[in-house]
């Protein structure tokens, strides 16, 4: 097995950005996460990946090991830290796999810096319309033509931000293991050893509210999303793209999944998983690998 190494690198910006590396061939690939869980979480596909391809993973801004010194307002924050990451380290060009939030983050990037990019996976990504948080009735369900239009709003939201943020506040692993059985893993649980430290991983976030409000606005498409109106931004993206989802996924949905494959038009190609939720390398990373390293080759 190749070495894997946690290492960190001081940004211009002055942000620490954790990252891990796995030594490997000529391609390079760059592995961007999504909320609530950090580099760390794509351990099985730096295991078991082809060492044809170099891998690298990054804790995005106050997450992981990164430092949270000026806080995010949107996704292109966090992508202009992959920017500043990328050149550190003088990745010219390479492929883009973003996991859910990482998907949002890793779009903004290839329409900022479309020549960089070579190909890019959304992998159970957020949609180029946002990921929406919606207010609530009397009986807790959400209604779904009301948004949640402030952080001030979000953070009272009583579905997620309230019992996550406790949670957070007493360092709740039974709580966020539930939250992640009923969510991520309801399909296949990580082994014990590895889901304690998932779970640690977890809990190194400070910066869930700030997250969620960035997902609730972010939208590079050509729509209102009935909070922002699309910045178009999408058009730019020219980078051969696959879009993977999960047939059990409970945390983004396949109608968003069909927005990002209409708005990317012929460049995209879209792919269902069968026995996957939204952490598919822990349900089917035989099937999820062979979709991947297919794309990427």
């Amino acid at each position: 097995m190749k070495r894997i190494g946690l290492k960190s690198v001081v940004l211009p910006n002055g942000e620490t950005i954790g990252y891990r590396e796995r030594e490997g061939g000529e391609k390079h690939v760059l592995l961007v996460h999504g909320n609530m869980v950090s580099s760390k979480h794509w351990d099985l596909m730096f295991e078991q990946m082809d060492e044809t391809y170099k891998l690298y993973a990054i804790d995005l801004r106050g997450q992981g090991i990164s430092s949270y010194t000026c806080p995010i307002h949107s996704l292109k924050d966090f992508s202009e830290d992959v920017k500043q990451f990328v050149d550190m380290l003088g990745l010219k060009t390479f492929s883009l796999v973003g996991w859910s939030m990482g998907g949002g983050v890793c779009m903004q990037f290839a329409a900022d810096y479309p020549d960089q990019v070579e190909k890019l996976v959304l992998l159970a990504s957020v949609s180029t319309r946002g990921y929406p948080f919606y207010k609530v009735d009397e009986r807790g369900q959400p209604i779904l033509t009301e948004r949640l239009r402030t952080k001030e709003e979000i953070a009272r939201d009583p579905l997620r931000s309230v019992p996550i943020t406790d949670a957070y506040r007493r360092k709740d692993k039974h709580f966020l293991r539930q939250l992640f059985n009923a969510t991520m893993y309801v399909h296949n649980q990580p082994s014990p050893e590895r889901y304690e430290v998932y779970l640690d991983e977890v809990l190194m976030q400070r910066n869930l509210l700030d997250v969620y409000h960035a997902l609730n606005h972010f939208n590079i498409s050509h729509f209102d999303n009935g909070l922002t109106k699309g910045t178009g931004e999408v058009d730019r993206i020219v980078a051969p793209t696959l879009v993977v989802w999960g047939e059990h996924d409970q945390v983004v949905t396949k109608s968003m999944q069909e927005e990002i494959v209409h708005d990317f038009g012929e460049r995209a190609k879209f792919t269902i998983l069968s026995n996957a939720g939204h952490s598919p390398f822990t349900d089917n990373l035989e099937e999820l690998l062979q979709e991947l390293q297919s794309f990427l080759s």
